[in-house]
This record gives structure tokens, C-alpha cells and sequence, in this order.
């Protein structure tokens, strides 16, 4: 039985600015997403009228963060 010799360089290059901040972005969109998930939980179990006014002004807040990210995460993407 022969086995696949695997190779695996001595030293990795480092990483690129651009490259740094797609993984931060990432991180940041995997935060307001669960944020976003927290605010819905509590919008959906609070009946109290301020409450429910305050949760829809964060959640509109946290999907728009959302969006800017995931616009960033794209635009780095495309960059060569």
C-alpha cells in the first residue's frame, strides 16, 4: 500500500492587508448576524410597546451593518 507523500512548505507567506481585513469583515458578519438573531428573539417575545419599537430600530440598524459588510467582503473578493 503506498501512501501520498504530502508536502507542506516550510514557511507561509504572510497574510496581505487586504486578506486581514476580509477575515475581520467575516468575523464582524458572523457578530451582526448573531446579534441580529438576539434582537429578533427578543423582539418576538417582549409585548411591551416601547420594547418592540426599540428592537425594530436595532434590528433595522444591525441589517444594515450587515449589508455594509457583506458589500466589503465582495468588493475584496474581486480585488486580483
Amino acid at each position: 500500500m503506498a501512501s501520498a507523500a504530502h508536502v507542506f512548505p516550510l514557511f507561509r507567506s504572510a497574510p496581505t492587508p487586504a486578506q486581514i481585513e476580509r477575515q475581520e469583515l467575516l468575523q464582524e458578519l458572523a457578530r451582526t448576524r448573531v446579534l441580529t438573531n438576539q434582537a429578533y428573539s427578543s423582539f418576538n417575545h417582549t409585548k411591551d410597546s416601547d420594547l418592540i419599537e426599540s428592537y425594530v430600530y436595532e434590528i433595522n440598524s444591525l441589517q444594515a451593518r450587515y449589508n455594509y459588510l457583506l458589500r466589503r467582503v465582495k468588493e475584496l473578493g474581486e480585488q486580483p
